[in-house]
C-alpha cells in the first residue's frame, strides 16, 4: 500500500518549531486491521478469559486457586486476602480489583457457588444483593475450602501439563485435576467476542452418580439422576421435561426459577425467603414499586428488605382482604420473582470453543478424567521402578557385603568408589551412588530383610501399576470409586425444589383487568382517545388539535386488543386497558409517541380483533385488494410490534374489518366508482400477498377512497354492481357524488 504524505509545509502536531519535518500517515486496508490487531485480541479474550474449560474453570479462578494452594492455604490457617491477591499478581497481572473480584465470587460467604472453594471470613457480599458490597481486601480473611483437595488431587504426579507464566519466572497449570466434574457443579457465566457461556449449576451429588451411571453405560437416562439445575439461592424450579431434555441434549435452552413464600396470617404478612439466582432483591422491589405506582398492584401497603445474618427475608405488608395465593400468582408473572434462566453449554475444549450437551460435556471429562488417572499412575510406577532399580544394585552388594566393605577401603581417591562398586558388582552409577551413601550402621541383618521384603512388594505394586495402565475397565473403576469417594466426604442435599409445571397456576390476567364498555376515538393526525358511557353523555365536543379531525369512532371492552396499523407496513399490537380513561375536553394519547413508533410513522387504520376468526380487506391504490384472516396477526408470544403487516408493492388506501359478508364501493381518481361483494374475494394467510385485481385503471388514475356501500353516497347501487372482478367502474353520476364523511368502521 501506497504511502500517503503530508505537505511539505506541514509540522508535526505539538512541536510548530522544528521546521522541515515531514510527517507519515500509513494507510491499511480495514481486512487487515481486522486479521492483524482485532482477531488476535478476540481469540484471546476467547482461549485465556471470559470461556471456562473442562475442569469448571476460567484461568482467572485457576491462577488464584493455584496461588491459594502453593501458599499452604488448604491445610493451613486462613491469611488476609490482599495478601492472596498480591501473590496471584504473580501469575494474573491484571490488577488487584479484578482477582478480589473473583475471589468474591468464589467464596462461601458471597454465595454464588453451590460448593464454593474459598472458605472466607468476613463480608464478602451476597450474590442475591446488587447493593451490598463486600469489605475491601484489607480486612477479610480466606483459605481453599477443604473440598479443594479434590480439585488439587495428585496435581504433583503429573496429572497435568504445566506452563511458564507471563514473566517466565514460575510454572502454573494449565487445568486443574478435578476429580468430580466441577464444570457442571459450578456455575459459570462469561461473554467473549462474538460468543458467550452461560453455565448453570448441577447439585454435587447428583452429578457424581450421574457420572457414575455414565461411565457404566454411556447411553443411560441422564435425567434419572441428574433431574435439573441447583442453585445456591434456592427457590423452585418449574419443571418442564421437554425443556431440559432440550438443555441436555443441545446445551441450549431456558426454564424458569421462582421464589419460595410462606404467609404469617397472624401478621397479615408474605415473607420471601428465596429468591431466584439470576435476580436480586433490589430489582424485585423496584420492580414491585413500580407497579404499586402504575396502580397495577393494589393489594400492597408496604414491602421491606429484612434480610440480616438469618438470611434473605422479604416482607410484604398486605391490605385488609387481599388472598395472598392470588397476589403471589400476579407478582410472580409482573415482577423477577419467576425469572427465566438461559443456558449456553460453551466450553474450551483443547483451546477450541463448543457448545455441547451434558451427555457431550460428560464424554469430554471421562476422557480427560481418564487420561490425567493414566499420567498419576504411570508416575507412581517410574517412582516404584526407580526405587526397585535401586534396591536391586542393593541386593547384589549385600550377597558379598565383605567384599563391598574391602572396595571401598582399598580406594585411595573418593571419586573413584562409585566406579570400582560398578566395576565390581556389574551395577549401574545410580545403584552405585545409592550403595555408596548407605550409613554403616544399616549394614546389618535387619536392614537387609526389610529391603529384601520392599524389593518384593515392590515388583507386585509395579505389576499391579502396570495391569492398570493395560485396563481401561480398572482406570474406570478408580475415577468410579474417587467419585463415590467425593459424594460420601462432601454431602450437598438439594436446594432447589422441583415443581412440576403442570402444578403451577397461571394467573388469568383477563379476570384482573376490569371490564367495562368504552367508546374509542381516533383522529386523522393519530391521537387516541378512550372514553366511558357515562364520560361521554355528560363531555361536551370532541376536541381536536388544529387542521385535525375526527377519523374513527367504534364501541369496545377494556379489556379488548387493538391492531394498529400504520403506513410503514407494520401492525402495533395493545391493549385497551393499557391506556388511560379520557375525556372528551382534551386531545388523548399521540398513538406514534405511545407505541415507539419509528420516525416518519403515521397511523392509517385501527380495528379490534376480537377472537382473531373474523377478516379483513386491504384496498390498495393500484386498484388490488387483499382478503386477509385476522387470525395470520394472532401470536402467542406477547409481542408488541409485527413488520412485514401487508404488501408493500402499492400504498394501502383502506383497511376494513369483515365479520361477514358484505358489499363494498370503491372510487378512483377518475370519477369511476364500482360496488362489489366480498363474498367474490378468497380470503388469504399471508400477510404479504399482492391481493387479486379489482379496478381496472387508466395509468394516470388510483382508488382514492373505500367504504361500506351503506355509508356511501351512491344512491342507485344497481348501476355500479359488479358482478364479477376485475372491471373499470361506471362513471359517477352526479346525484351519487354527494360529499359525505367517511367512517371505516361502523
Amino acid at each position: 500500500m501506497a504511502k500517503k504524505k503530508q505537505p511539505d509545509n506541514a509540522r508535526p502536531a505539538g512541536n510548530p518549531n522544528v521546521e522541515g519535518l515531514r510527517a507519515e500517515v500509513l494507510e491499511q486496508p480495514i481486512t487487515e486491521t481486522l486479521e492483524v490487531n482485532y482477531m488476535p485480541y478476540a481469540m484471546s479474550v476467547i482461549v485465556s478469559r471470559a470461556i471456562p474449560e473442562i475442569d469448571g474453570f476460567k484461568p482467572s479462578h485457576r491462577k488464584l486457586l493455584y496461588t491459594m494452594y502453593k501458599m499452604n492455604l488448604l491445610t493451613g490457617a486462613r491469611t488476609k486476602s490482599a495478601n492472596i491477591v498480591g501473590q496471584t499478581m504473580r501469575l494474573n497481572p491484571h490488577g488487584d480489583a479484578a482477582i478480589y473480584e473473583t475471589m468474591v465470587r468464589l467464596s462461601k460467604g458471597y454465595e454464588a457457588l453451590l460448593t464454593p472453594f474459598v472458605d472466607s471470613k468476613g463480608n464478602f457480599g451476597k450474590v442475591f444483593s446488587r447493593d451490598m458490597a463486600y469489605a475491601a481486601s484489607r480486612y477479610t480473611e480466606a483459605k481453599l475450602s477443604e473440598i479443594c483437595a479434590e480439585i488439587f488431587r495428585d496435581i504433583d504426579k503429573d496429572t497435568v501439563d504445566f506452563i511458564d507464566n507471563y514473566d517466565g519466572s514460575m510454572k502454573e497449570p494449565t487445568l486443574l485435576p478435578t476429580s468430580f466434574p466441577n464444570v457442571l457443579v459450578s456455575a459459570n457465566t462469561g461473554i467473549a467476542v462474538g460468543m458467550a457461556s452461560q453455565i448453570c449449576g448441577f447439585n454435587l451429588n447428583e452429578v457424581c452418580e450421574t457420572t457414575i451411571n455414565y461411565i457404566k453405560d454411556p447411553n443411560c437416562d441422564l435425567m434419572q439422576t441428574l433431574t435439573a439445575p441447583d442453585f445456591p439461592t434456592g427457590g423452585e424450579l418449574i419443571y418442564d421435561r421437554s425443556e431440559m431434555e432440550e438443555i441436555y441434549n443441545t446445551g441450549r435452552g431456558s426454564f424458569r426459577v421462582r421464589a419460595k413464600w410462606r404467609y404469617l396470617k397472624a401478621e397479615n404478612i408474605i415473607e420471601i425467603y428465596e429468591i431466584p439466582y439470576s435476580t436480586t432483591v433490589e430489582a424485585i422491589m423496584d420492580k414491585v414499586a413500580e407497579l404499586v405506582k402504575a396502580g397495577k398492584i393494589k393489594e400492597i401497603n408496604d414491602m421491606r428488605d429484612e434480610t440480616d445474618l438469618g438470611g434473605l427475608k422479604l416482607a410484604v405488608d398486605l391490605k385488609r382482604g387481599t388472598d395472598p395465593d392470588k397476589l403471589m400468582q400476579k407478582l410472580m408473572k409482573l415482577t423477577p420473582l419467576c425469572d427465566s434462566f438461559s443456558c449456553n453449554f460453551n466450553i474450551l475444549i483443547a483451546g477450541n470453543p463448543r457448545v455441547m450437551g451434558i451427555r457431550e460435556i460428560l464424554g469430554e471429562w471421562t476422557a480427560w478424567r481418564t487420561e490425567s488417572v493414566r499420567r498419576r499412575v504411570y508416575f507412581d510406577l517410574a517412582k516404584k521402578r526407580d526405587k526397585l532399580h535401586l534396591l536391586n544394585g542393593l541386593k547384589k552388594i549385600l550377597l558379598d557385603i565383605d567384599k563391598a566393605i574391602a572396595i571401598i577401603r582399598n580406594t585411595e581417591l573418593e571419586a573413584e568408589v562409585v566406579p570400582n562398586l560398578m566395576i565390581g558388582f556389574g551395577i549401574d552409577r545410580i545403584q552405585a551412588e545409592f550403595v555408596a551413601e548407605i550409613k554403616l550402621r544399616n549394614i546389618n541383618k535387619e536392614y537387609i530383610l526389610k529391603r529384601v521384603e520392599e524389593t518384593e512388594q515392590l515388583e507386585k505394586d509395579i505389576a499391579d501399576l502396570e495391569d492398570i495402565l493395560n485396563s481401561p475397565r480398572r482406570v474406570k473403576k478408580i475415577i468410579i470409586d474417587e467419585l463415590q469417594e467425593v459424594m460420601k466426604k462432601y454431602p450437598s442435599p438439594r436446594r432447589t425444589a422441583i415443581v412440576y409445571s403442570d402444578e403451577v397456576e397461571e394467573p388469568d390476567t383477563a379476570v384482573e383487568i376490569e371490564d367495562y364498555p368504552v367508546t374509542l376515538f381516533l383522529s386523522r393526525e393519530g391521537y387516541f382517545k378512550k372514553i366511558t358511557p357515562l364520560s361521554l353523555r355528560m363531555g361536551g365536543e370532541q376536541k381536536y388539535k388544529e387542521n385535525d379531525g375526527p377519523f374513527q369512532e367504534f364501541e369496545a371492552s377494556n379489556r379488548d386488543e387493538l391492531l394498529i396499523f400504520t403506513d410503514k407496513q407494520q401492525v402495533y399490537k395493545a391493549r385497551v386497558s393499557d391506556f388511560e380513561d379520557s375525556k372528551a375536553s382534551v386531545l388523548g394519547v399521540y398513538l406514534p409517541t405511545h407505541l415507539e413508533m419509528d420516525e416518519g410513522e403515521n397511523v392509517i387504520c385501527m380495528i379490534n380483533p376480537g377472537d382473531y376468526s373474523s377478516h379483513i380487506l386491504l384496498f390498495f391504490a393500484n386498484g388490488k385488494v387483499a382478503r386477509l384472516e385476522l387470525s395470520a396477526y394472532a401470536t402467542k408470544a406477547n409481542r408488541k410490534r409485527l413488520t412485514g403487516a401487508y404488501s408493500d408493492k402499492s400504498p394501502v388506501v383502506a383497511i376494513l374489518p369483515l365479520a361477514e359478508d358484505r358489499e363494498v364501493a370503491v372510487f378512483s381518481t377518475e370519477g369511476r366508482a364500482m360496488v362489489f361483494s366480498t363474498a367474490l374475494l378468497a380470503p388469504k394467510t399471508s400477510r404479504t400477498t399482492i391481493g387479486v385485481s379489482l379496478m381496472n385503471l387508466k395509468p394516470k388514475f388510483k382508488v382514492e377512497r373505500v367504504m361500506f356501500v351503506e355509508q356511501s353516497p351512491i344512491k342507485n347501487t344497481a348501476r355500479y354492481r359488479a358482478r364479477s372482478i376485475p372491471v373499470a367502474g361506471a362513471i359517477l353520476r352526479e346525484e351519487d357524488r354527494e360529499e359525505k364523511q367517511m367512517s371505516l368502521i361502523e
